[in-house]
């Protein structure tokens, strides 16, 4: 008889994977400690010897999660910026049941210091007023994935039952959802050369 395999250590980031599975799958509202130590196999009380503060921490975790993205530097500033801003949209279209919870929580832990991060590369490659700037993209790209996300239709459930629930096709990703990005994308950057005084790339 084989033996048993011994039980995957509980680890923070197992907690954040098991959680992004339930949002995306079931919807953020569906998430709770109990269902995620289901999920996890183990009691919901385990959880917080990782994430003391609960259900609070949980959601920090995740929206630190989709929002931390780093990018190379670019020969310009115009390439570096459009790198972290494709970045940005494809990790939150990658888990869009969480996408509300980027919107509303301020970058902290490792999503601030990958802003700071980005800003410092942009003022680096000689953008004027870089934190300005990356605030403006940072708000284009949630906004955009925000629009993509509605248009693909995925929806949260409507209601809080224990029926499966199945999401459509996730997070866009249209030849004419790239499009509509880059074109966007594109006058944003403008508008920042414009208004920079910097060359345009």
């Amino acid at each position: 008889m084989p033996a048993k395999r011994p039980p995957i250590p509980l680890s923070r980031e197992r907690i954040i994977e098991a959680a992004l599975h339930i949002a995306d799958s079931q919807g953020l509202r569906r998430l709770t400690m109990r269902r995620l130590g289901d999920a996890l196999q183990v009691e919901a009380m385990a959880i917080y010897h990782h994430l003391p503060r609960g259900k609070d921490a949980l959601m920090d975790a995740l929206a630190e999660h989709v929002t931390t993205v780093h990018a190379e530097p670019g020969q310009t500033w115009q390439d570096s910026a459009r790198a972290w801003c494709r970045a940005s949209r494809a990790a939150l279209r990658e888990h869009p049941g969480v996408l509300a919870l980027a919107l509303t929580k301020p970058a902290k832990g490792r999503a601030a210091v990958a802003v700071r991060e980005q800003t410092d590369q942009l003022a680096d490659a000689g953008l004027p007023d870089a934190a300005r700037a990356v605030r403006a993209m940072r708000a284009y790209v949630f906004g955009a994935v925000a629009v993509e996300v509605q248009q693909s239709g995925w929806a949260e459930p409507a209601g809080d039952d224990d029926e499966p629930w199945r999401p459509p096709s996730q997070g866009g990703g249209s030849p004419a959802a790239d499009d509509d990005f880059e074109l966007g994308l594109e006058a944003l950057l403008a508008g920042l050369t414009r208004s920079g005084g910097v060359r345009k790339s």
